[in-house]
């Protein structure tokens, strides 16, 4: 199940006018006493996908599907409120953020793909505590595209909120779950690598090494989901992707995802050899998955060891300096001794007068 984002609502402007205006001419009403209840209950409330007989365990919907073909399922909505509620209910596509969350279009914006192949009811009430199950439909045009597309089915409700300033708000709550066609077809998986940018972050410590942030583009190029994982190489370290405990990256068909990789443990050297290996794992519809043959992409990060410059840069004046002081001795005492020379030459030099 898909807890969606709140969005406003087309509703959220008109709202905001009509409540301005209305502000207008009538006066403020009294505040509410801290024991006063709401305004308006709380609405709770989850969607799931479902046989006729309500929930089935399914967290998303899959179906494959031959071109022109169309395609019966079920999915419940659950009123956990106390009152009675009359959900909005929304079909869209679906796509991952940059984040990898996946999200459907907004009311104002237009499906072009597998959302509009979905039939919903448009509402649905539900009394409060109970379960609904509505039946949908996916029909798949004659020359849709072989592969993944995805949707998302949604129930809503506008509930209308107050800014500070007293103004009025709808904002609607959403909450989903995923559908995935697979139109029958050629099934062609491929991924590439986009540019690989590194930023060498240098520790100030001369005898700590530093890390290497490596950020680059993974691009879906089938028409199969993706999961994007790999391995990152710099300066004698090896890290893979997503690291342990991270979400996996999963990328529909045309998807293109910006990583970011953390190589600890990076020396500078100077010139730093770094390869982003990517070795994607195809999804399936019956749950299997195919391995796709690695992706490899190299360049060089460039890592100016200042620590060390530096202090080789004080070793070096530490050195020139004495040098300098022992020369500077040499000539010192090398004057001292012509200029003793010179003078005992002139001692021997000079008449010896007798008395």
């Amino acid at each position: 199940m898909l807890h969606l984002t709140r969005r406003p609502s087309a509703l959220t402007r008109t709202l905001a006018v009509l409540a301005a205006a209305v502000a207008l001419v009538l006066p403020a009403a009294p505040a509410l006493a801290a024991d006063d209840p709401p305004a308006t209950p709380e609405v709770r409330w989850s969607v799931s996908p479902a046989d006729a007989n309500g929930p089935d365990g399914r967290r998303s919907a899959e179906h494959e599907v031959d071109p022109g073909a169309t395609v019966d399922d079920y999915f419940a909505v659950r009123n956990v409120g106390d009152s009675e509620v009359t959900f909005q209910l929304t079909a869209a596509d679906g796509y991952y953020t940059r984040t990898g969350r996946f999200d459907i279009l907004a009311a104002d914006k237009e499906s072009k793909d597998s959302g509009t192949w979905i039939a919903i009811p448009e509402t649905v009430t539900v009394p409060a505590g109970e379960t609904a199950v509505i039946p949908y439909s996916v029909t798949v045009p004659e020359r849709a595209e072989p592969g993944d597309h995805a949707a998302g089915i949604t129930a809503s409700v506008l509930s209308v909120q107050s800014a500070e300033d007293g103004t009025s708000l709808g904002v609607e709550s959403r909450v989903g779950f995923r559908v995935l066609t697979r139109v029958k077809g050629e099934i062609t998986p491929a991924a590439s690598i986009g540019t690989i940018s590194p930023d060498y972050e240098t520790s100030w410590n001369p005898l700590k090494p530093g890390e290497l942030n490596v950020t680059f583009d993974v691009s879906n190029d089938g028409n199969t989901r993706l999961l994007a994982q790999g391995t990152v190489e710099a300066g004698g370290q090896k890290v893979a992707f997503p690291a342990e405990g991270e979400s996996q990256q999963e990328l529909l068909p045309g998807d293109v995802r910006t990583l970011t990789v953390v190589v600890d443990g990076v020396w500078p050297l100077f010139v730093v050899p770094t390869t982003v290996t990517l070795d994607a794992t195809v999804l399936t519809m019956d749950g299997s998955t195919d391995t796709l043959a690695p992706v490899q992409e190299g360049t060089v990060a460039w890592a100016i060891p200042w620590p060390q410059l530096i202090i080789l840069a004080g070793i070096v004046l530490i050195v020139l300096a004495i040098l300098w002081n022992r020369i500077r001795s040499r000539r010192r005492l090398e004057s001292l001794l012509a200029d003793a020379r010179e003078e005992g030459r002139k001692a021997a030099e000079a008449p010896v007068v007798t008395p």
